[in-house]
């Protein structure tokens, strides 16, 4: 008695086959590079803060018996420590939202950013800053996570505007087809928007960006914590004319919005 001869699979079959590997291998690579981030901003933190420790002592215990010169090498080696410090926390901070689980809840986005200017306002002295925030809707997203976006987006708008006698700040959201897309405008000194690319990229600074603090992993953590909500951001400015970040959030939304 002859077998029944099995039919090959179809073409549908094999394309949900090779998805799912590629998903697979995806998400391997995705926590290889997570456990690589985390080795490298724990590990390398002990010999950062003994090049530091020791650097610091030499040039308050010996400083005043070396030459000039020897003692610019000390201090450029201790401001290099200082900015590695830095750049190994901003690495650490990515780390650990990488592993951080998502748990969703109903979030007043109002209530949410009012904290996040009020802890802003604390570390801003004698700026002239007008704030605008516009009725925001109520979500279901990570409340940790969402605070952690607006506090690294004002914080953005804050720093950006330093040279403004008057700098206003703008967050609100429109609606088109049901979809909201939120926005946080600042009329500070902008960027040429062949960089824009670069914007969320960890460690990447625009030209003109050296004048001020930070080593430019804000706006990849804020882009890494929309990708955890399903969401997306991007970028419109021009040079010396401000600046608005755009992003949506693929979360369920609370009909009408906040007291």
């Amino acid at each position: 008695m002859a077998h029944p001869v099995e039919a090959p699979p179809s073409r549908l079959e094999e394309l949900e086959r090779l998805l799912e590997q590629r998903t697979m291998e995806l998400r391997e690579a995705r926590k290889e590079l997570e456990d690589f981030n985390y080795s490298i901003s724990h590990d390398l933190r002990a010999p950062v803060r003994h090049i530091h420790g020791y650097t610091k002592i030499i040039l308050e215990d010996y400083g005043g018996g070396l030459d000039p010169k020897c003692h610019q090498y000390f201090e450029t080696i201790l401001a290099g420590a200082n900015k590695m410090s830095a750049m190994l926390e901003e690495l650490a901070k990515l780390s650990r939202l990488g592993r951080q689980d998502y748990c969703p809840q109903n979030i007043a986005l109002d209530n949410l950013v009012q904290d996040t200017v009020r802890v802003l306002l604390q570390d801003i002295v004698a700026r002239n800053i007008e704030w605008k925030i516009g009725s925001l809707p109520q979500i279901n997203g990570d409340v940790a996570m969402m605070k952690q976006l607006f506090l690294q987006l004002l914080a953005n708008a804050v720093k950006f505007t330093r040279p403004r006698a008057h700098a206003v700040i703008e967050v609100g959201a429109t609606e088109d087809n049901g979809q909201t897309t939120f926005f946080v405008r600042d009329n500070g000194v902008g960027f040429d928007m062949k960089y824009a690319d670069k914007l969320f990229t960890v460690f990447q600074r625009l030209q003109g960006s050296q004048d001020f603090e930070g080593h430019g992993a804000g706006l990849a953590i804020a882009r890494r914590i929309l990708n955890k909500h399903g969401g997306r951001i991007w970028a419109e400015a021009a040079t010396d004319k401000g600046a608005t970040f755009y992003f949506t959030l693929n979360v369920s939304q609370t009909k009408g919005h906040t007291a």
